[in-house]
């Protein structure tokens, strides 16, 4: 039993792309050195004086990982853009997965379990279903179901840049997504990488099923859980959203069929 137990994946030594020591002494010289210098003109002077080759991006996200002081100010601010929400039920779906919490799971055997989930843009309404895996497979049969329970098909089904939803590397082949998508004539979106934000919708349902549901949630089997994320589902579409006039997701979809 103790050899099951998931253990910490943290690696043993250091990736062989990843920065050097050297490298990281550089970075923190010329920031201590100069404690006004921005982004860009660490990269400037690095690259110059040091021969540094990476990638601007890689040095910016060390720089941000290990808390380094640095002058922000000179770089542009995010100014959120308003978002083109569908207003007609069968344009767009926001589809995504989270690990569920492993401390609800009250089970004999060490387990993990993921939650998938995809929310209609125009109606707020939702579907959630539980894998014991996150794969290729389990999308496939999780879409599948998702267009049996809503009654339609999308027109857009939009993601982030996961394994289980598309190569990560280049390749010649077609993910299994792509393959199901295009026989049922369905375009897939991506979100620009490391943008959260642009499949909003989905990830603050993940919030409110970490306050309406986990918060409450204890399960010993992937079918005890599949059971109680049904319940959960027929009350999560009847709760009344102030984006929605105070309409539920079930109510707006109605409204929305009756209007178009």
């Amino acid at each position: 039993m103790d050899s099951l137990i998931d253990k910490s994946h943290k690696p043993l030594s250091k990736h062989s792309n990843s920065n050097t020591d050297e490298e990281l002494s550089w970075f923190k010289n010329y920031i201590r050195k100069n404690p006004n210098i921005s982004l860009c003109e660490l990269y400037g002077k690095l690259h110059i004086e040091k021969g540094y080759s990476r990638h601007a991006c890689s040095l910016f996200r060390i720089v941000i990982k290990l808390k380094y002081n640095i002058n922000k100010k000179y770089h542009s601010k995010y100014i959120p853009k308003k978002y083109d929400t569908p207003t007609n039920i069968g344009i767009k779906w926001q589809m995504n997965v989270k690990v569920v919490p492993k401390d609800y799971y009250v089970g004999k055997l060490p387990d993990k379990f993921y939650k998938y989930t995809v929310i209609d843009e125009a109606s707020k309404e939702s579907f959630i279903y539980p894998y014991k895996e996150q794969s290729s497979y389990s999308i496939i049969d999780f879409v599948k179901r998702a267009i049996i329970y809503f009654g339609y098909k999308r027109q857009i089904i939009q993601t982030d840049n996961g394994q289980e939803f598309t190569y990560t590397i280049k390749t010649d082949k077609t993910h299994p997504l792509n393959l199901l998508l295009s026989s049922l004539k369905i375009t897939h979106k991506l979100i620009k990488p490391r943008t959260p934000r642009h499949n909003g919708k989905v990830e603050r349902s993940h919030r409110n099923d970490n306050e309406r549901f986990y918060n409450t949630l204890k399960f010993y089997s992937l079918e005890d859980l599949r059971y109680q994320a049904k319940l959960y589902l027929k009350r999560s579409n009847n709760i009344p959203m102030a984006v929605l006039n105070y309409r539920t997701p079930n109510e707006q979809r109605i409204y929305l069929e009756q209007k178009n």
